[in-house]
C-alpha cells in the first residue's frame, strides 16, 4: 500500500466539522466505511442531541419529574460512562447541568449577568447525582431538571467510529471531530501522527505539536466560544461548583490519553481546576498526559514533554 491509497472524507455533524482519513485496498472498502460512519454519526446525533425534539435526550428532559424513559444498549453505554467520569472528577463532570447552560447561553445575546439567585435556582436543578437511573430506564427526579452531553457526546462518537474501523480491519486511520481526535497506525507520510496545538491567544495557528501513536488527543478552551456581556467576554465552559464561568487565568487545555472520551472530559476538567490544580490532577491518571496554557505560563504534567515535537 502507499499514500495513494489513503482516503480523506470531510462531513459536517453535531455542529462541527468531521473528518475521517484512513486506508484501505481498494476504492469499494473506503466508500462502504464512508457510509456506515456517516449513517452511525448520524444516527447517534438524532438520539444524544438535545436540540433535536424527538431525541431521547428531548424525551428524557421532556420527562423530567414525570415518568422514567426507557433505554437501549447505546443509551446505557454511555450514561455508564457518565457515570464514572462524574465519580472520578468529583462531580465537576455534570451531564445534567442543563438549567446552567441555558442560563449563561452562549448562543443568543446577554444585556446583564444572570441575577445571583437565578443561578443558584440552576444550580438547584444540576447535578447527575440526582439521576435515577436503573437497567434500561433512566429518570430526571426533578421538573426543570436537563441533560446535556456536549460534555461527551463528540467524543464519546469519535471512540466509536474507531472501533467501527477496527472492526473493518482498518489499521492506519484518523478520527477527528471538531479537533478532537484519535489515530491510529500512521499518516500517509509514514512514522507517528503529528498533531498540531492551537494558539488560544492566535486562534487558526499553533504554539506547537505533539507527536502520537495509537493515542487521542483533545484541546479544551473558552477561546473560541464565549459570550460578551457588558463588553466582558466569559467562556462556555462553566464551574459546576460556582454556577459561573470558568475565570481562572487559564486559556486552554490539551490532554494525550488512550481514548478521545477520556481525553475530552479530562482537558475540560483540568480546564476547570486550572494550574496547579489541574497538573495534579492529570498527573494523577495512568496513561494520560497534558498541558495547561494561562496568559504568562504552562503547565505540563510529568511526561508531555516526551510528546512534544521539537523540530
Amino acid at each position: 500500500m502507499s499514500a495513494s491509497d489513503y482516503t480523506q472524507h470531510t462531513f459536517s455533524a453535531m455542529g462541527t466539522t468531521c473528518q475521517i482519513q484512513f486506508q484501505t485496498d481498494s476504492t469499494a472498502a473506503s466508500q462502504a466505511f464512508i457510509r456506515s460512519v456517516t449513517a452511525w454519526v448520524s444516527d447517534f446525533e438524532d438520539k444524544f442531541s438535545r436540540f433535536k425534539p424527538h431525541s431521547l435526550i428531548s424525551r428524557i428532559n421532556g420527562a423530567a419529574g414525570i415518568e422514567a424513559v426507557e433505554l437501549d444498549a447505546e443509551a446505557e453505554s454511555l450514561f455508564a460512562l457518565c457515570d464514572w467520569f462524574h465519580w472520578s472528577t468529583r462531580g465537576i463532570f455534570d451531564p445534567a447541568a442543563l438549567p446552567l447552560i441555558k442560563l449563561w447561553d452562549y448562543h443568543i445575546p446577554h444585556t446583564t449577568l444572570p441575577e445571583t439567585h437565578s443561578v443558584k435556582s440552576a444550580l438547584a436543578l444540576c447535578g447527575w447525582h440526582k439521576i435515577q437511573r436503573q437497567k434500561g430506564s433512566f429518570f430526571l427526579p426533578e421538573k426543570g431538571m436537563g441533560l446535556d452531553v456536549g460534555g461527551i457526546g463528540k467524543e464519546y462518537a469519535v471512540d466509536r467510529v474507531f472501533e467501527m474501523a477496527n472492526q473493518a480491519g482498518i489499521q492506519n486511520v484518523l478520527v477527528n471531530f471538531g479537533h478532537d481526535l484519535r489515530v491510529q497506525g500512521e499518516p500517509p507520510e509514514k512514522g507517528p501522527w503529528r498533531i498540531g496545538l492551537e494558539d488560544p491567544n492566535d486562534p487558526g495557528r499553533c504554539w506547537g505539536g505533539v507527536v502520537v501513536r495509537n493515542r487521542a488527543v483533545t484541546t479544551s478552551g473558552n477561546y473560541a466560544r464565549n459570550v460578551n456581556i457588558n463588553g466582558e467576554q466569559f467562556g462556555h465552559i462553566l464551574d459546576p461548583r460556582t454556577g459561573h464561568p470558568v475565570n481562572n487565568g487559564c486559556l486552554s487545555v490539551s490532554v494525550i490519553a488512550p481514548t478521545c472520551t477520556e481525553a475530552g472530559i479530562l482537558s475540560t476538567t483540568a480546564f476547570i481546576l486550572g494550574g496547579d490544580d489541574g497538573q495534579r490532577f492529570l498527573d494523577s491518571y495512568y496513561q494520560v498526559e497534558g498541558c495547561i496554557s494561562e496568559t504568562k505560563k504552562q503547565y505540563f504534567s510529568r511526561r508531555f514533554h516526551e510528546y512534544l515535537i521539537n523540530d
